[in-house]
């Protein structure tokens, strides 16, 4: 696997069954600000991004529910320490299961400065961020888009969260962050960031 922008890298097939039932996991959910240096791996990656956006039934409807099935969240992976995946950063692409490599090297820190200078961030093996294209709702809700695209945006968290806790990964949700500088970050200068999630084992 070269180090080249553009780089597709299919993921694992996400399971369908677990050992932990979703009671447990709301009981068991924290917030987790200090991670292990134990890589993630590819499945578990895999995993957690199919349970925020992941396609589930004819590679049209997805994990959360969407206003009007506009689907205006998308999904990044800021990866530095995956098992067999070099450190970069990552576009989801849902319909296909599949990561594609947007910018090359470990940029976890740099996101931990522009999140607020919460350094922590920079220490979790990999952080999914969630960001939206807002005009694909509003454009059929008006005003009312902003709100239902928060809403998705609360409902893919917390599909991560708790798809974390089954997997016995922590992880936490975090909103202060620079807009301008995470959309640099991404080169989406059309999309509004919205949630990071910093994922890892417990410290």
């Amino acid at each position: 696997m070269t180090d080249a922008a553009g780089e597709i890298v299919p993921l694992p097939q996400p399971r369908l069954t677990g050992s932990v039932s979703i009671e447990e996991t709301l009981a068991r959910r924290r917030s987790v600000r200090a991670f292990s240096d134990a890589a993630l791996g590819l499945e578990a990656v895999g995993q957690l991004l199919w349970a925020a956006q992941g396609t589930t039934h004819a590679e049209v409807q997805r994990t959360a529910p969407s206003a009007g099935a506009l689907y205006p969240l998308e999904i990044y992976l800021v990866a530095g320490n995956i098992a067999a995946l070099p450190a970069a950063i990552y576009y989801y692409a849902p319909q296909r299961h599949q990561l594609v490599r947007i910018a090359v090297g470990d940029r976890r820190r740099e996101l931990g400065e522009i999140a607020l200078r919460q350094h922590w961030i920079g220490e979790a093996p990999a952080i999914v961020v969630i960001s939206a294209v807002l005009p694909r709702t509003s454009a059929k809700y008006g005003d009312w888009g902003q709100r239902y695209v928060h809403i998705e945006a609360g409902h893919a968290a917390e599909n991560v969260c708790l798809q974390a806790v089954a997997l016995g990964l922590g992880t936490t949700v975090v909103g202060a962050f620079s807009d301008r500088d995470v959309r640099r970050l991404l080169a989406r200068s059309e999309e509004d960031p919205l949630l990071l999630i910093p994922l890892g084992k417990p410290g």
